[in-house]
């Protein structure tokens, strides 16, 4: 499985508080921020760098560029080129990098990103296949958008079921236990949307529409991390209805498995599941785009000029949890 690897926010900014400012760069690395920006000539250049391990190994070269690739899509950027580390154990046959690279050379072609130039190698010090992707897209210095753009008003949405990568990735590697606690048919439904873990075309789409404020990717601490990455970035708060959040009944049997607080379903990774801030004026156009990408749109709340972070639930507002607790490698080692 993937670790819930990132710093913890004390941490994280002391360790980016040795890299020197410089003009030319316009979004520098920031907590809440998964891409930085620098000028090239009359454009930005947006910049992304991801690693990939633990992850389905018939997926692995394609969640690798997607993942990337998605971050540079969430700033309105289309990603065209990207560069590729992979590395595995000195006990690993070469076969190994083989597969993984034309994993990646195909999602690569997909997406219309040329693979500029990279690194491979074996070392004894690793225990499993890793991969680093650096992705690259330009976009007009107009239409940049970042986690820091949102306004008050906006409407926040959701377009993606809360938890979708846990499901697909579990019911992929843990078979016997997904038909058991989903049902065979499910299960396989399930193993079969990997391909949602990218949102590069949606997240592309959403932003031409120019009523896209603000976008994150609800990775590592799904719905939790983004949303309140959002708001710390924007200078917002905002009030999330409980209700209207999208959570499906095998996230639910998952939550009844494995013993999970309603906190941690909101903060289960949820790779290519999008969270923004919408000018309200824009509800329905932003609803057409997403179901012409065979999406459909939840509208969790709105972002407010109140620093206060509101989950209401059952018409009763309590604060919205402000620390994510992921239970992403909890519930795919289980032995359940």
């Amino acid at each position: 499985m993937k670790s819930m690897g990132k710093l913890g926010l004390d941490e994280l900014q002391k360790l980016l508080s040795c890299i020197k400012r410089d003009p030319r760069v316009i979004v520098p690395p920031f907590p809440g921020f998964d891409s930085g920006v620098h000028l090239l000539g009359d454009k930005y250049m947006v910049v992304s760098t991801d690693p990939c391990i633990g992850v389905p190994r018939e997926w692995f070269g394609w969640l690798l560029i997607n993942y990337a690739a998605s971050d540079v899509a969430l700033f309105g950027a289309k990603p065209e080129f990207c560069t590729i580390n992979l590395l595995a154990p000195s006990s690993a046959e070469p076969q190994v990098l083989q597969v993984a690279m034309e994993q990646a050379c195909s999602a690569a072609d997909e997406l219309g990103i040329a693979i500029v130039t990279g690194h491979t190698g074996m070392y004894t010090g690793l225990s499993e296949l890793v991969g680093v992707c650096t992705a690259y897209g330009p976009v007009e210095k107009h239409q940049l958008i970042t986690p820091a753009n949102a306004k008050a008003e906006d409407l926040i949405l959701c377009t993606k079921q809360i938890g979708l990568e846990i499901l697909a990735n579990f019911s992929l590697t843990h078979k016997a236990l997904a038909q058991r606690l989903f049902g065979a048919a499910q299960a396989e439904k399930l193993s079969g949307l990997m391909r949602m873990q990218s949102c590069v075309r949606e997240a592309l789409q959403l932003a031409k529409t120019g009523f896209v404020h603000a976008m994150h990717d609800a990775t590592e601490g799904g719905l939790v991390a983004a949303l309140n990455e959002i708001a710390i970035a924007s200078d917002l708060g905002f009030n999330v209805v409980f209700e209207k959040i999208p959570i499906s009944p095998e996230v639910r049997k998952l939550q009844d498995t494995f013993q999970l607080s309603d906190e941690q379903v909101l903060s289960m990774s949820s790779t290519g599941l999008v969270i923004a801030a919408v000018d309200a004026q824009a509800k329905e156009l932003v609803e057409k785009v997403l179901r012409e990408n065979g999406l459909f749109a939840s509208f969790l709340g709105v972002f407010t000029k109140s620093k206060n972070r509101i989950l209401i639930r059952n018409g009763k507002a309590t604060p919205f949890p402000q620390v994510a607790v992921d239970p992403y490698e909890r519930i795919l080692s289980a032995k359940v």
